[in-house]
C-alpha cells in the first residue's frame, strides 16, 4: 500500500513537472512570436520587397538575394536575432544599400518575393524608384540643427539634390552663421541608408524607417486642390451630410443666439 501511493505520489508530480515545462516552453514560443511581429514590422528589406506580411508568406529563406548583394549588405535572420528566421534584411548603420545599377539581388528571386517590376522602368531596372524605406531626421540630436555646420548625410544621399536637400535659415543665437538642415522628401529617398551610415553623431540622428512606420496618412477626407492627380480621388467619392438641430439653423442665427447667456 505504501509503495503504490508513493508510486501515485510521484506519477502525481511528474505529471505537474510536464505540465508545467510545456507551459514554460509554450511562454517562451510566444514570446518568442511576438517579438519577431513586432521586429518584422520595422525590418528594411531589400529593394522590391513586396508588402512584408505578403513578402514573409512569399519568401522561401533561400538566400540568393544576400549571396547576390556584393556589398554584404543583405543577411538572413537567425535564431536569437529577434526576426522572422531566415528572411534577409539589412542595417544601414552597419551596411547600407549601395544602389547597384543592376539591383542584382533582385533577379534571382525565385518567388517574386523580390518584385521585379517595381523597380523597372521602360523595360530597364530602376533602382532609383526601390522603396526600402524612408530617412527620418531627429532635428533634437542632429546638430545641423544646433548651428553645427553638418551636410555629411546630404553628401552621403545617391540622389543628390532630391531625396535630401539643405535648407538655410539664419541663426538667430549667433546673429551671422546659418543653419544648414537636412530636409528629406520622401518621394524621392529610396531607404537606401547611405545617409543613416554616414551620419557623424554617435547614433544616427537621421535614420531608415519602413514608409508604413515613418510617415502618416491624410486620407480621403482632403484633397490637393492644385494637383489635378490628386483631385481624380474624388471621381468615385460619396458624401454624407449630417443634420442636428443646430445645423437646421442659419449659421448667422447660430451665432447670434444668446440663449446660452442667460
Amino acid at each position: 500500500m505504501k509503495t503504490q501511493a508513493m508510486s501515485e505520489r510521484r506519477k502525481f508530480i511528474l505529471t505537474m513537472a510536464r505540465a508545467a515545462g510545456l507551459a514554460a516552453m509554450g511562454g517562451l514560443v510566444w514570446s518568442a512570436y511576438l517579438d519577431e511581429a513586432t521586429a518584422s514590422s520595422l525590418l528594411l528589406r531589400p529593394p522590391g520587397a513586396i508588402k512584408e506580411e505578403d513578402f514573409l508568406a512569399t519568401c522561401i529563406k533561400c538566400g540568393l538575394c544576400v549571396e547576390a548583394c556584393p556589398y554584404d549588405t543583405l543577411v538572413l535572420a537567425k535564431p536569437g536575432d529577434n526576426k522572422p528566421l531566415g528572411t534577409p534584411f539589412f542595417i544601414p548603420r552597419e551596411m547600407p544599400c549601395y544602389m547597384c545599377p543592376d539591383i542584382p539581388c533582385v533577379p534571382v528571386c525565385p518567388t517574386g518575393a523580390l518584385n521585379q517590376a517595381s523597380v523597372t522602368t521602360d523595360g530597364k531596372l530602376d533602382i532609383n524608384i526601390a522603396d526600402m524605406g524612408v530617412a527620418v531626421v531627429d532635428s533634437k540630436n542632429c546638430i545641423a540643427f544646433w548651428g553645427i555646420q553638418c551636410d555629411a548625410c546630404y553628401r552621403a544621399c545617391p540622389l543628390l539634390g532630391q531625396a535630401i536637400t539643405i535648407e538655410y535659415s539664419k541663426n538667430e543665437r549667433t546673429g551671422k552663421h546659418a543653419f544648414m538642415k537636412p530636409v528629406v522628401d520622401s518621394d524621392f529617398c529610396t531607404g537606401c541608408g547611405l545617409c543613416e551610415k554616414a551620419c557623424v553623431t554617435e547614433k544616427a540622428s537621421i535614420f531608415i524607417l519602413p514608409r508604413e512606420v515613418a510617415l502618416g496618412r491624410a486620407g480621403d477626407y482632403y484633397i490637393k486642390g492644385w494637383d489635378k492627380e490628386d483631385e481624380k480621388r474624388l471621381e468615385n467619392a460619396t458624401s454624407k451630410t449630417t443634420t442636428t438641430e443646430l445645423s437646421k439653423e442659419k449659421a448667422v442665427d447660430s451665432l447670434n443666439s444668446n440663449e446660452d447667456l442667460y
